[in-house]
């Protein structure tokens, strides 16, 4: 297959593009053949023609890639000498590794918390209001940035300059700082502050996607079963408490777990903003340091393994909860 990728001239291009086409047309019409003669041919053949291209991709581009790193995950640094679990002991339990782990714990618990709880009580107050749509586009932008953008765009607010005669703060937050009469911080360095300044970014992002789902949900509540709790005297919080966060429970088991599995995958924020250095390194970035800085394919293989078993129990509680929501439907 490598004469696929080495390709140079414009005529080879036109030349794979035109067998690639021509690929593509004969599969298609295989399938398109098979389907207008279903009596002759059993119906597992037409499946299989349909779903077995994409399963094959499927298996060897997602599957392989992960069996091979769990393979990679019990040998050594350059991929050669068998070392059992000694990759997963040193990365539970070494003080380095440890501190990762905690940190990526802190965000996990700390991002879908925060990005649902101020997503949902915007959802509430601006539900149905005259400027409804305005003030819900002005919360879901930063769902529009890629994280690396939203991480440049903190960071020039973190930015610190010393608070010194003729030397001006381009951050935004420490211009405030000075203005109110205090010194500038180092946002990003002094630790462990600096992980909950990068935790903002992270909530900053994911409070649109919050408050759209919340929204859409609050929306859906039967305006007969708000009405009869108005008749029954609720109003304010407890209307909020027993009327709202009941209803919308599956909407908020969905936010909470989509956003916890974002989470535990966070590199962009970490990357760009401090690069894991003062005590801000998460999984997913210490992962990267070790395959691609480190060289230590062995315990990055090992990392990703754990992330991956980290994001297992939330996939299967939001599998759970979403079945518990359709049978009381």
């Amino acid at each position: 297959m490598d004469w696929l990728t080495q390709a140079t001239t414009p005529g080879e291009k036109f030349a794979l593009m035109f067998i690639a086409i021509a690929l593509f047309v004969v599969v298609m019409g295989a399938i398109l053949f098979l389907v207008d003669r279903p009596k002759r041919i059993p119906r597992w053949v037409v499946a299989a023609a349909f779903a077995g291209p994409a399963l094959l991709l499927l298996a060897y581009g997602l599957v392989r890639p992960a069996l091979i790193t769990i393979r990679d995950s019990f040998y050594d640094k350059q991929g050669d000498d068998f070392v059992g679990v000694d990759n997963y002991s040193r990365a539970l339990t070494e003080g380095q590794f440890q501190g990762v782990l905690a940190n990526t714990a802190i965000w996990v618990i700390l991002v879908p918390l925060g990005s649902t709880l101020i997503g949902l009580v915007y959802a509430v107050l601006v539900d149905r209001t005259r400027y409804e749509k305005l003030a819900k586009a002005l919360v879901f932008i930063p769902m529009a940035i890629s994280m690396v953008g939203a991480s440049i765009i903190w960071k020039f607010v973190y930015e610190f300059k010393p608070n010194q005669p003729g030397v001006k703060q381009t951050g935004l937050l420490n211009q405030v700082l000075v203005w109110i009469g205090l010194e500038p911080q180092q946002f990003l360095i002094n630790s462990p502050w600096n992980t909950m300044f990068l935790i903002v970014v992270m909530v900053w992002i994911q409070t649109g996607f919050a408050m759209t789902v919340l929204s859409a949900a609050i929306k859906a509540i039967p305006d007969d079963i708000v009405e009869a709790a108005r008749l029954d005297g609720l109003h304010g919080l407890k209307m909020f408490r027993f009327i709202t966060v009941p209803s919308i429970r599956p909407a908020l088991v969905v936010v909470l777990t989509t956003i916890a599995i974002g989470t535990l995958k966070v590199f962009d924020i970490v990357r760009t903003m401090t690069g894991g250095q003062f005590g801000t390194q998460v999984i997913a970035n210490e992962f990267y340091t070790q395959a691609f800085r480190q060289n230590n394919k062995g315990l990055a293989a090992a990392l990703a393994v754990i992330l991956f078993i980290l994001v297992i129990p939330i996939v299967i509680y939001n599998v759970r909860q979403l079945r518990r929501s359709e049978e009381i439907r």
